[in-house]
């Protein structure tokens, strides 16, 4: 009797610690889609762990990023783009670009979600109902249209604790179900250390995948919106220490959960010689080393990404704009409903068109580079304002890190362009 109630009790904590979790789930959220999935599971297929130093680069990059715009937020009660159009010459242009860059870069990262998300429910299906598989595309685009119309009228709900209790439930399944699948496969310890030595793989692809690391890992949306989501949890100045321990720990699960599914796939698909050019392929070779169950588990994760990440695709454009126009968001109003429903029918345009998914979201993370450098610097002219930030002085390693981050985007920015060119 004792056992079954300290068992509760610390099934109560554990669910108490989840749900405490702040805006960083939303963090999550936006980094760790299929975008991040895809990237990290053709990344481990093809190069091992070689890109394990981009990763975690970038994740030190976005808690930095993730602590510098939520402060700025509490100590000036304002939103990153409402600030940048208030407080510079030409904030209404930067703030524009970035809305355009943005939006334009996660509405083409939702359609390669939804196609993904769609894949994966149609290859678990198939695996019950051998009949379906003369139905593929018909199959996939019923499930996609029947996702999107289900979660554009979840959004409609429109209230931030309700997103918020959703992300962390798909986050939580996904961590834990990739964490699972590590179980059955992973790589060789000396190719982990390996991989944190930086390093670009010297092949076709090579560059267009250090972009989309970096396009997923450093999301713009993440910092863009994060001023939003800390006053959304009704957070004040008086929440400064929480906001820090908030954002260590979304850029420190960041880097865990995306490192774990790359090892994943390099002890599966790697050592095996296969890559990953469709969806399927991604589960499969897991079959033979641990069974139809492994396979599930996987599926199950992905699927979690997927859906933990049409949440905060759809927000965007309206949480932008909205950012823009007052720094606040009303998610009741007429102009969040239009929004949102352009979204969902952008998001059927991959599925309508029997496009590859992959295909998609490694390129809609390549095309998420090159509004990074604007938003750095935008935070970095932000927070080194005595007059905006109100006599707060940011410290030196914030500064150090802000810097490198900018320096950072850059190289990858150009990067990103040379793979766009190698691709077209």
């Amino acid at each position: 009797m004792l056992e079954t109630k300290e068992k509760n009790t610390l099934l109560k904590k554990i669910i108490a610690i989840v749900l405490g979790f702040g805006p960083g789930i939303f963090a999550i959220g936006y980094t760790i889609g299929t975008g991040s999935v895809t990237s990290m599971i053709v990344a481990g297929s093809k190069f091992n762990m070689q890109l394990l130093w981009v990763l975690l680069i970038s994740c030190l990059f976005s808690g930095v990023l993730m602590f510098a715009y939520g402060n700025y937020a509490l100590i000036t009660g304002e939103t990153a783009l409402y600030g940048f159009k208030k407080h510079f010459k030409q904030g209404k242009v930067l703030a524009i670009l970035i809305i355009v860059g943005i939006t334009f870069g996660q509405w083409n990262s939702l359609m390669g979600i939804l196609g993904i998300s769609s894949n994966i429910i149609y290859e678990i299906l198939a695996i019950n109902f051998e009949g379906l598989s003369a139905f593929k595309y018909e199959t996939v685009l019923v499930t996609a249209i029947v996702i999107i119309v289900v979660f554009y009228l979840l959004m409609l709900v429109g209230k931030y604790t309700f997103f918020e209790k959703i992300l962390v439930i798909f986050v939580s399944l996904m961590g834990v179900s990739f964490i699972l699948s590590l179980c059955f496969v992973q790589p060789l310890s000396v190719d982990v250390v390996k991989g944190l030595i930086p390093t670009i793989p010297d092949v076709p692809g090579g560059k267009m995948l250090v972009a989309a690391f970096v396009g997923t890992t450093m999301a713009s949306a993440t910092f863009l919106s994060r001023p939003l989501f800390v006053k959304g949890k009704g957070w004040t100045i008086k929440n400064l220490g929480q906001q820090k321990k908030d954002s260590i720990t979304a850029a420190i699960l960041i880097f865990i959960i995306s490192g774990v599914i790359m090892a994943v796939a390099a002890g599966a698909l790697f050592y095996q010689g296969k890559e990953v050019t469709q969806v399927l392929d991604m589960a499969n070779t897991l079959e033979p080393v641990a069974g139809k169950w492994a396979v599930t588990i996987f599926f199950f994760g992905a699927l979690s990404a997927g859906l933990s990440s049409i949440f905060p695709c759809l927000l965007i454009a309206p949480l932008l704009i909205a950012d823009y126009q007052s720094g606040d968001i009303d998610t009741n109003s007429k102009q969040f409903r239009i929004i949102t429903f352009i979204a969902c029918l952008v998001a059927l345009i991959g599925p309508v068109f029997g496009a590859n998914p992959i295909e998609i979201q490694i390129l809609s993370q390549v095309f998420n580079v090159f509004v990074l450098p604007l938003v750095v610097l935008g935070i970095i002219m932000i927070v080194n304002s005595k007059r905006i930030m109100k006599g707060y002085k940011t410290s030196l390693f914030v500064n150090i890190g802000l810097y490198a981050s900018l320096l950072f985007a850059l190289i990858i920015s150009y990067n990103g362009i040379l793979a766009l060119f190698e691709y077209f």
